[in-house]
């Protein structure tokens, strides 16, 4: 078991052995302040639900997920939804979310949130960049610093729904977000794989993170899985699970498994134009399954918050 960042065994403890952030614990910098800690605590009280949007593995479709959840969510006009973009290195979301060239602007209250809608606020890396074209080479300290500043400066307001698009693997971005996030909660992560055994194995470490840090996992979604010909009606394996895929891991590892989510070339051109996929292609099944995948997630989150306040 995990000792925990604030332990005096933190990074030195048998269980630590072979984890990716043991340095970091050892060397003390894994935990916030009490300072920190509160100021961090007053800014996201007015936050009911977080969620992380995890992938072992690059490339597997985890950006595009969290602006498409955010979408889904955002869909109700009563819920307030925020997406949060960590990637440090490769900021996407502003794209994805149609807002490129955009930037943050700062009031009394802090940093304000790039609005989709109304209802649907964006804070990325890449609003600060003078170029999309930029390249962000910082080391882990400077990334630390700005996913701090992302949550204790950003005036989100409230909010019913704090997506996170994390980037790849197991390094110095998740180990902060979740213990700046453990000052107050968090529902739990959602990861994304695609059927291949070669991902697969890079989601098994991402599961494995999440249990040594006490990360609740929401579930696994397999993404890219299969492709219906639109005009034969014939389904391909472009990515064939050797394994079992993510339902035979799930199986394994005693996880959730969300949903699977088709191949559809639209998405890929949705996310171009930076539109929401969902509402472009309403009847498409890898919208069905989006939608169900997201129904998934807020009886989760809803199930979890009434077990919060029962113990409470």
């Amino acid at each position: 078991e995990c000792p925990g960042t604030g332990s005096a065994q933190a990074g030195r403890a048998a269980a630590c052995q072979g984890c990716p952030n043991q340095g970091l614990c050892a060397a003390g910098a894994a935990g916030p302040d009490p300072a920190e800690v509160a100021e961090l605590r007053a800014r996201l009280r007015a936050v009911r639900h977080t969620v992380l949007v995890l992938s072992g593995k690059g490339g597997v479709g985890k950006s595009t997920f969290s602006a498409l959840l955010a979408h889904g969510l955002a869909a109700d006009e009563s819920k307030q939804v925020a997406l949060l973009d960590i990637d440090i290195c490769g900021p996407s979301i502003p794209k994805m979310m149609g807002l490129e060239g955009e930037q943050v602007h700062q009031s009394g209250s802090g940093w304000s949130p790039v609005y989709v809608e109304e209802n649907l606020g964006v804070m990325s890396v890449g609003f600060l960049l003078s170029s999309p074209d930029d390249a962000v080479i910082w080391r882990g300290p400077k990334k630390n610093g700005l996913i701090k500043q992302f949550l204790r400066d950003v005036d989100w307001g409230e909010v019913d729904y704090l997506i996170v698009d994390t980037p790849p693997g197991t390094s110095d971005e998740h180990l902060s977000i979740v213990q700046y996030l453990s000052a107050t909660h968090i529902d739990g992560a959602v990861i994304v794989t695609t059927p291949q055994e070669v991902s697969l194995q890079d989601v098994r470490k991402e599961i494995n993170f999440c249990r040594k840090v006490k990360l609740p996992i929401i579930g696994v979604v397999e993404n890219m899985s299969g492709f219906v010909c639109p005009k034969c009606k014939n389904e391909s394996q472009i990515f064939p699970p050797t394994t079992g895929g993510a339902e035979k891991m799930c199986q394994n590892l005693n996880v959730s498994l969300l949903g699977k989510v088709p191949l559809d070339p639209q998405i890929g051109k949705s996310c171009d134009r930076g539109q929401s996929f969902l509402a472009e292609a309403p009847e498409s099944p890898a919208t069905l399954s989006y939608r169900n995948i997201i129904q998934r997630i807020q009886e989760y989150c809803e199930q979890h918050h009434f077990q919060e306040e029962k113990i409470m």
